[in-house]
């Protein structure tokens, strides 16, 4: 399952469905907005999807990753519109039987949606100005 959110995530509801008595083990990923990047001061964070897309790659991040790693479920939320620093941005969840394939499941599944979604990030600093990030290496790759 995968979903793009304008609303908090609430990591007991998304617990609460990975919940198998076939699991041993969960993995779990959360990322933050942080306060600084690259020595600037940020108060605030925009992400941008084109969701149809975004919808789609993710669920096929997350058939690769049950094809690869021996888990049971996979869960993927992504929030999009404004973020404060401190609010989760990203959360991932996987189960499996042992804790070495919902670990490396759990890896595998942050870093190809990073490099594989159609989100952006636009991120807001202290000083009144703002700036698409993470853009840039993108677009010398292609």
């Amino acid at each position: 399952m995968f979903s793009l959110s304008f609303e908090p995530v609430v990591r007991e509801d998304l617990l609460d469905a990975l919940s198998n008595e076939q699991a041993g083990a969960l993995a779990t990923f959360e990322g933050w907005v942080r306060n600084h990047n690259e020595g600037r001061k940020v108060v605030l964070l925009e992400y941008e999807a084109f969701e149809p897309l975004a919808r789609k790659e993710a669920l096929r991040i997350l058939e690769e990753a049950k094809q690869r790693f021996d888990i049971i479920e996979a869960r993927c939320v992504h929030r999009v519109g404004a973020l404060k620093v401190g609010e989760l941005a990203v959360w991932i969840g996987v189960t499996a039987a042992h804790r070495q394939a919902a670990f490396g499941a759990c890896q595998f599944i942050i870093e190809e949606i990073k490099a594989r979604l159609p989100i952006w990030k636009k991120e807001h600093y202290t000083d009144g100005s703002s700036e698409w990030v993470n853009c840039r290496e993108h677009a010398h790759a292609h």
